[in-house]
């Protein structure tokens, strides 16, 4: 995929806490990245904004994916880009790309997929339409299977 159809990215420095020896980012720190991107990305779609009002949604992380592509090193800034790609019934997909910041540098990609849950333990449920409303409208365009 392109990095310009990522509409949206946030900007990251790499941290000695974030290496291994080889001063390279420990594989398992690449989800830690993409979690730091959907964060952002829902601040900046509006959801924390309609937090209550869209009744404090629970999702549940069902499927993460990781391609390594390049390392990322010691004390490099990274673009963490995010798009949602699919709403379904009671799941979300969201695309990621891990860039060299400012520059089409692709390191990494992944995806993953959140389902929506009554409750924390509870069983799957629909996403909320608000919800779903909020990220159509971000990314500008339908998102629903």
């Amino acid at each position: 995929m392109a990095r310009s159809d990522f509409r949206f990215h946030v900007t990251k420095r790499v941290r000695y806490a974030e290496i291994d020896a080889q001063a390279v980012v420990f594989n398992s720190r690449y989800l830690e990245y993409f979690d730091i991107g959907i964060t952002e990305y829902w601040r900046a779609a509006g959801v924390y904004e309609h937090w209550t009002a869209l009744e404090s949604p629970e999702f549940h992380v069902a499927r993460a994916e990781v391609d390594y592509k390049a390392p990322i090193l010691l004390d490099e800034e990274i673009d963490i880009c995010v798009r949602c790609s699919r709403v379904g019934r009671s799941s979300m997909t969201f695309l990621f790309e891990l860039h060299g910041a400012g520059r089409d540098d692709l390191r990494a990609s992944g995806l993953e997929v959140s389902v929506h849950v009554e409750e924390a333990r509870g069983a799957t449920a629909p996403v909320p339409d608000a919800f779903v409303n909020l990220f159509e409208a971000f990314e500008g365009r339908s998102l629903r299977a």
